[in-house]
């Protein structure tokens, strides 16, 4: 049998500041971030199965990005848990907003670190994250891939 990777993209709209950057994103600002989920596996070979043919059904794929990255992140506000933005995020919570604090500057690149994180835990064991891509303007991209991070 052969290895196949399989992509679904998902787009969700995120806020956030980075504390102490010098250039204009230390304002808090937002994002059209446009996330690519690559996983490898196998494809079900067993005729009987309901998902024969299928590495994993994308529709699976999408409930675990959905629910640990989209449905969490999507019309938030990020920030580091460890600056001042504490109190705009408490003010911020306080009038209803939903905030999320980490325990990272929230970069792209280390939001794409978080991911990994996040989807990588509900995989099916025969299934493997291969990589993600994090777009967060037309130009500009993070991407992480298991290879690198072996």
């Amino acid at each position: 049998m052969s290895f196949i990777r399989i992509t679904k993209q998902f787009t969700f709209e995120t806020g956030h500041a980075l504390y102490g950057y010098d250039g204009k994103c230390r304002n808090v600002h937002g994002h059209s971030y446009k996330l690519s989920v690559t996983v490898i596996g196998e494809p079900i070979s067993d005729k009987n199965h309901v998902k024969y043919g299928m590495v994993i059904d994308f529709t699976d794929l999408k409930v675990i990005v959905k629910e640990e990255v989209v449905d969490q992140f999507d019309h938030a506000t990020v920030f580091n848990q460890n600056t001042p933005h504490v109190e705009l995020a408490k003010e911020l919570e306080q009038r209803g907003h939903h905030v999320i604090l980490v325990d990272y500057q929230p970069t792209s690149e280390n939001m794409v670190i978080d991911f990994a994180q996040r989807i990588k835990n509900r995989l099916p064991q025969n299934i493997k994250l291969l990589s993600l891509r994090l777009q967060e303007t037309e130009s500009s991209y993070a991407e992480w891939f298991a290879t690198d991070n072996e």
